[in-house]
């Protein structure tokens, strides 16, 4: 039989499994990565109970549960709690603070002859341990900020390279009005939990250096901690260079053709390209009041003559025109005024791929 664990550090470090058996709304507030909710109580038994509580005691909400979680409503909950198990072996369950509805699901599993060892302290205790672990990353971590223009590929070599965290995978988005992808975003909270983990991961592997994104304090609707926008103002800088044709054929690539793809999968062939093109013309209007209004008149029709072309033939051609008048009438002065805030030290400047050799380069001796 396997003890119960306060070695959060280990449980993350390792991507342990780990069972979760809150009410589905309190795991949609705030999970981790590598967490599956199997709930005790679902919300409406939760909210029996809670009033069932207030009103009566613990001892009269524990019955009422008992009573909501019987028959063939527990065996369903058992045959999935023995499912999870089997498929992990190692994994740990957990409630919010480790009291009584995860030992209740380890006394029933115990019933069916499975060891299942949980969390102690449960999920405030692993939340407040990653939130000062965050914290203490930050502080700690020899930072290097990847700089560049919007269509410099940032991105790409970030994904590259085994030093680095990716901010806007983290967040599930590509980091301008234009950034949503479909399915949408983590919480707040999701956002956090999977940043600390990153971050522990990359102080364990003790790298020379950590590379992010230059990103501004918002990554779509995810917050940067205050400490680490401070720290992305300050650290030294990598930028790329790259001319206004490379950057709109990568724009292009990733804002138009690579985002179609994730339409269908998620939308199906039929509906992706109309899917897309809402989303798009969307983000035109999020900034019409900084583009102006005869401006956004101008790059919405052409997005809309561009969709059109692209619904008949598939033909791309056309998105290069209000690409490369975003870009470098749009995006380019903001980029500009924002890298004039930057504080840290030029370690180096070049084209993507002359970056991506010195970054290379780093690594193989490092």
């Amino acid at each position: 039989m396997r003890d119960d664990t306060r070695d959060f550090l280990d449980l993350f470090l390792n991507d342990i499994p780990l069972m979760d058996v809150r009410a589905p709304v309190e795991f949609h507030k705030g999970a981790f990565p590598h967490a599956t909710n199997l709930a005790l109580i679902n919300d409406d038994e939760r909210h029996q109970i809670g009033i069932c509580y207030k009103q009566h005691g613990q001892q009269a909400a524990i019955d009422l549960g008992n009573q909501l979680v019987s028959g063939a409503e527990r065996e369903a909950r058992m045959q999935a709690w023995q499912a999870w198990w089997q498929a992990n072996p190692h994994g740990y369950l957990y409630c919010f603070r480790g009291g009584l509805r995860s030992q209740t699901t380890q006394a029933w599993l115990r019933e069916a002859g499975i060891d299942a060892p949980l969390v102690t302290g449960g999920y405030k205790a692993m939340r407040s341990f990653l939130l000062e672990q965050l914290e203490q990353c930050i502080a700690t971590l020899p930072f290097e900020i990847l700089c560049g223009r919007t269509g410099c590929a940032k991105t790409r070599v970030i994904e590259s390279q085994p030093h680095a965290v990716d901010l806007e995978g983290l967040a599930h988005h590509r980091g301008s009005a234009f950034g949503r992808r479909p399915g949408g975003q983590p919480s707040q909270i999701d956002f956090e939990n999977a940043l600390a983990i990153a971050l522990i991961k990359m102080r364990h592997q003790q790298y020379p250096w950590v590379l992010l994104e230059d990103e501004s304090k918002l990554i779509g609707r995810c917050h940067l901690p205050f400490s680490l926008q401070d720290k992305i103002k300050s650290r030294p800088r990598i930028i790329i260079n790259e001319t206004l044709a490379s950057r709109v054929e990568v724009t292009l690539e990733d804002y138009v053709a690579g985002p179609l793809e994730e339409y269908r999968q998620h939308f199906g062939d039929e509906e992706a390209l109309q899917r897309l093109g809402e989303e798009l013309l969307s983000a035109m209007d999020r900034i019409k009041r900084r583009l102006g209004g005869l401006r956004h008149q101008q790059l919405r029709q052409q997005l809309q003559e561009a969709l059109a072309v692209q619904a008949i033939n598939g033909e791309t051609e056309l998105h290069r025109e209000w690409i490369h008048s975003l870009l470098a009438d749009y995006y380019d002065p903001m980029y500009d005024y924002m890298l004039s805030k930057r504080e840290g030290e030029v370690l180096f400047e070049g084209g993507r791929d002359e970056v991506s050799a010195f970054l290379n380069e780093r690594t193989a001796t490092s």
